[in-house]
């Protein structure tokens, strides 16, 4: 047990003397659950920085995604690249490497995660308040300035990085042993419960904003089935729409639940809840997040996925250009799902909400 004097701070304490405090354990060497959790975690990290490249890639090459709801996806793909890139980095500053950190590397591991992982799910409210702008003005898409729409990527940014900094400077247990967490030992438990009680408020207005894109579109789509012979495609709005909800919502539920439940036990000061034997996979699950929203928010994108295509084409013409004749390049024109609405000609909703 350790001997405890208040106000005291063991800021040239080893990892090994906070991890003893919390009783999470520090192994020594490679046991068989850390290589499955590194080799999952390298996976799907790899998996995370192709597919966020890749979209990234395809709103640059793009002239049509210079829009502001793309710029979001954009950035939400940075966001995931990000963390793509610090999860990368927790694989091989874990198991056994994580009693060799010094106290400000274990910082920078813990931060570069809470700071990629807040921008992304920023980001995916930002998204949501530009569908329901976009939406309620019968837009196909926001006619948010860019200058605005930069200010609001430079507000996720700076919310991130002030959430990802704070435990380094001064939201720790270095000065209060007895406030820390067991599942992240230099942090206060408090940091922990407001992180995970912060995503539970993302997820609500989330659910607020799209289940009022959901009702608009319905009763606008009923309206119009009642002036328009029904045509099958007014039918399948309602349809549509709802998949791409349960979509959005599902998948982050799926993703973040687990690890947010755990989060909030933890900082709540549960001791008889064992979070420690599941949060190594939680946080995996999250991190999957990452990998989702690029195919929930781009892939659904018609355009989106021709521009995947064409640029997948080119580097497998490049790659075998003795085969180029079999890939002549042609103009794709293929049609778009999209509703229109008489009266004024806008789109009533697209494949990116």
């Amino acid at each position: 047990p350790q001997v405890v004097t208040m106000g005291q701070c063991y800021y040239n304490e080893t990892i090994g003397f906070f991890y003893n405090n919390s009783g999470k354990e520090l192994s020594s060497h490679w046991r068989p659950k850390d290589v499955v959790v590194v080799a999952l975690g390298l996976t799907v990290s790899v998996l995370v920085l192709l597919t966020n490249l890749l979209v990234i890639a395809a709103i640059a090459s793009n002239r049509r995604f210079h829009q502001p709801i793309y710029y979001l996806l954009g950035n939400l793909a940075a966001a995931d690249l990000f963390a793509g890139v610090a999860y990368l980095f927790l694989m091989f500053h874990t198991g056994p490497r994580t009693a060799r950190l010094s106290l400000e590397g274990w910082f920078v591991r813990q931060g570069l995660l809470d700071t990629s992982l807040t921008a992304s799910v920023a980001t995916l409210l930002a998204i949501a308040v530009e569908r329901h702008r976009s939406v309620m003005a019968v837009q196909l898409h926001s006619r948010l300035p860019r200058g605005r729409v930069v200010m609001l990527i430079v507000g996720v940014w700076m919310a991130a990085l002030g959430l990802g900094l704070l435990p380094a400077h001064s939201w720790h247990c270095l000065c209060a042993l007895d406030h820390c967490s067991r599942m992240a030992p230099l942090l206060s438990r408090s940091y922990l419960a407001v992180w995970a009680l912060s995503s539970l408020l993302v997820f609500l207005l989330m659910v607020a904003v799209y289940t009022r894109i959901f009702f608009y579109v319905r009763r606008r789509v009923q309206r119009m089935a009642d002036h328009v012979s029904c045509h099958p495609r007014y039918r399948e709005t309602t349809l549509s729409l709802v998949k791409t909800v349960v979509i959005i919502l599902g998948a982050f539920v799926i993703c973040w639940t687990p690890g947010q439940v755990v989060l909030l036990l933890d900082g709540l000061g549960c001791k008889s809840c064992n979070v420690l034997a599941v949060e190594k996979y939680f946080l995996l699950l999250a991190e999957a997040n990452s990998l989702v929203n690029a195919a929930v928010y781009s892939c659904r994108d018609a355009e989106m996925r021709r521009t995947f295509r064409r640029l997948l084409c080119c580097v497998c013409l490049r790659r075998s250009t003795h085969k180029s004749a079999r890939y002549p390049s042609s103009t794709q024109t293929g049609a778009s799902t999209r509703i229109m609405i008489p009266e004024n000609g806008h789109s009533l909703m697209d494949s990116t909400l």
